[in-house]
């Protein structure tokens, strides 16, 4: 049977699974406090969203301890690509092609973000033949 993707996170929610994927399980507390410098949340908002994301999929919990560890039920990568197939679906009818034209035509791109982007065209390409 295919495993169905988790719900498409909030942006709170993303916040958490950014933590958790730097620094892997962590309490509730340490996602708190790691969360406290970039957002004005309360613990209980914190413990209450992580319950959420719980229940959503999102993470998975270890009640094993004392306090329960929480951890990202996914990837980033997976996550991300989640998201992405998400937008290119919803904003851009299914073009790719519309959204990186898009992105690249209304967000600055280093020097260094345009060579991989040709580098991974040129792979991308170079499979296709």
């Amino acid at each position: 049977m295919a495993r169905t993707a988790p719900p498409r996170p909030t942006d709170a929610e993303l916040a958490i699974l950014r933590v958790l994927w730097e620094r892997g399980p962590s309490t509730v507390r340490q996602v708190h406090e790691a969360l406290a410098g970039s957002r004005s949340t309360g613990y209980t908002t914190t413990l209450k969203l992580l319950q959420i994301m719980m229940e959503k999929g999102l993470v998975t919990r270890d009640g094993s301890a004392r306090s329960h560890v929480y951890a990202a039920a996914e990837s980033s990568e997976r996550t991300r690509r989640q998201i992405v197939a998400d937008v290119i679906q919803r904003a851009f009818g299914g073009s790719a092609a519309s959204l990186v034209l898009h992105a690249l035509s209304t967000h600055r791109t280093s020097p260094e973000e345009l060579a991989a982007i040709r580098e991974l065209l040129d792979t991308h390409w170079k499979t296709r033949k």
